[in-house]
């Protein structure tokens, strides 16, 4: 649940109350460099690390932990680091299910989790949602409804988008869910947000219109 919990570090700025981030990336190179100090404080500091990767560069990621003095293999023997494949994490029987997914990230904040973190750091590479319109629909309809699990926890959440791989459009709505942005490797508030309530049905409707 929210309680007082000190404001984090991170990319230029601090995370104070609200904590749900996109984070606008041109390249890997540019996404761990901002990621990384904000990785290994965490770990430092005692917070529990959920990293929910590219299946095919999860070799890669444990390589850059350690890279900058992190060990991977103790940190997940230890359950304080979760690694785990993004498309398995949300495509759960080859499909993306909004609810399943809305239990799921309560189940893994820090007031229901196992292991006494006093917080998560998550951090989610949303590549997979690329693949086709309607998982782009579904991630956007979600990522504007789990704000509403985050806005009751102190978990710190870091949704990462690569830009070369998302249209204009999608960008656009991603931006308006999130209440925090990082462009161009700072974080800032963001002032194009619209809270779900009415940000979901402007989009909902949207998309019932593209439907037809």
């Amino acid at each position: 649940m929210k309680t007082s919990a000190a404001p984090i570090s991170f990319a230029g700025s601090f995370l104070g109350e609200v904590r749900h981030v996109c984070a606008f990336f041109n390249s890997e190179e540019e996404e761990y460099r901002v990621l990384l100090p904000f990785i290994k404080d965490g770990l430092e500091c005692g917070h529990k690390a959920v990293h929910v990767v590219n299946p095919d560069r999860i070799q890669d990621h444990l390589q850059r932990l350690a890279a900058v003095g992190i060990d991977p293999l103790h940190a997940q023997q230890s359950g304080q680091l979760e690694v785990r494949n993004n498309t398995e994490t949300y495509l759960r029987d080859g499909r993306f299910d909004q609810n399943l997914m809305l239990e799921a990230f309560e189940q893994l904040a820090s007031g229901n989790a196992k292991g006494g973190f006093p917080l998560s750091r998550i951090i989610c590479r949303m590549d997979w949602a690329a693949a086709g319109r309607s998982h782009v629909d579904d991630v956007i309809e979600f990522e504007s409804r789990v704000n509403s699990v985050w806005r009751r926890h102190d978990d710190a959440v870091i949704c990462t988008y690569h830009l070369p791989i998302f249209g204009g459009e999608t960008v656009i709505d991603i931006l308006r869910i999130h209440p925090l942005v990082i462009i161009g490797g700072i974080l800032q508030e963001n002032p194009f947000f619209v809270p779900p309530e009415v940000f979901l049905p402007e989009f909902r409707e949207r998309r019932a219109r593209r439907t037809k």
